[in-house]
């Protein structure tokens, strides 16, 4: 194997944490300690990454795919917290506070990243702990306003406004904050996957997706869907439902 094939995990991997949320903003030598300290993984869909109250000592962090967090009822009912996808991290409150992992985690397509074992992290945080820690705290309180907005929506929110407002977070992943008046957005989810992530049975979403493309917020074509942008923030703001 040449030099350069065997340093191509870790620029790989340190590609990842440069573009990553978690640690923005810390020093070069961080991440690249970080990406030194790194292993690659892989999973197929289908396959659990962990469960809910397994320990946390690793940090996953998403290259390829699509991995579901959930909660699972003693009944089988299951309540599909969020879905991660590229540059998201999971497991990140049980590998800081070294709890138990809070939800379970299946690949939902076939996927790839890098992971961090506890032990690895701490013997970086010794050289660069006031950075590291610093964009953590921040990453953190971040997912707690994501976490925040979401039970707003299934608290305070008919059905339609809470899929308009996942259409709308769709189109941020993928556009950023300046969204396009008219966007597609190719749903790789099925209804039941929706209705499970929305708090909502899958004949309940079919009907607030028939209401949304009624008022002209949505239309489907398959697995596309053309969504009107303006429509969708005055559904999701309580002003079009």
């Amino acid at each position: 194997m040449s030099a350069k094939a065997a340093s191509d995990p870790h620029n790989a991997a340190l590609r990842l944490w440069r573009g990553a949320a978690l640690f923005a903003g810390a020093p070069p030598g961080a991440l690249a300690d970080l990406a030194a300290a790194s292993e690659p993984f892989r999973a197929t869909a289908g396959q659990i990454l962990f469960q809910r109250d397994d320990p946390g000592e690793t940090l996953y962090l998403l290259a390829e795919g699509r991995i579901k967090l959930a909660l699972l009822s003693a009944q089988g009912r299951e309540l599909v917290l969020r879905h991660a996808q590229a540059g998201d991290f999971l497991g990140e409150m049980a590998f800081f506070d070294g709890s138990q992992r809070s939800a379970m985690a299946v690949a939902f397509t076939d996927c790839s990243g890098i992971i961090l074992s506890r032990t690895a992290y701490r013997r970086i945080g010794d050289a660069h702990r006031a950075e590291l820690n610093a964009a953590a705290l921040a990453y953190l309180c971040y997912r707690l306003r994501d976490t925040t907005d979401q039970l707003e929506s299934i608290a305070l929110f008919e059905l339609p406004g809470r899929l308009a407002r996942f259409f709308l977070s769709a189109l941020t992943q993928l556009h950023g904050e300046d969204l396009p008046p008219d966007p597609a957005l190719r749903l790789t989810m099925t209804q039941g996957d929706l209705a499970a992530m929305l708090g909502a049975s899958r004949p309940k979403v079919n009907r607030a997706l028939q209401e949304l493309e009624a008022q002209g917020a949505i239309q489907r074509n398959g697995p596309v869907i053309h969504c009107d942008t303006a429509l969708l923030q005055a559904v999701a703001s309580g002003d079009g439902a």
